[in-house]
């Protein structure tokens, strides 16, 4: 299945481009080839940086209700221990 291509213009400042098109031609790709894998890993990246984000949202969230549960067990215990 062929996949569909958008177009879309660039405006990049002239040291990287011409940094862009040195690579390219070592490379032997095209411009378009570069820059669909450059955006991939980029995005890939940003996914990343969300997700890290998330997770670390998660974790703190986990630690406090840990300690609430740990509190109530430390509660129930000790209750116990004075009946």
């Amino acid at each position: 299945m062929e996949k569909l291509m958008k177009y879309f213009s660039l405006k990049i400042n002239d040291k990287l481009f011409k940094e862009t098109d040195n690579i390219v031609s070592e490379m032997k790709i095209t411009k378009s080839k570069y820059f669909n894998e450059a955006l991939h890993l980029y995005n890939f990246y940003i996914k990343r940086k969300k997700l890290k984000k998330q997770l670390h949202i998660e974790s703190t969230l986990t630690r406090i209700k840990s300690l609430e549960v740990l509190r109530e067990f430390e509660s129930v215990y000790e209750n116990n221990l004075n009946d």
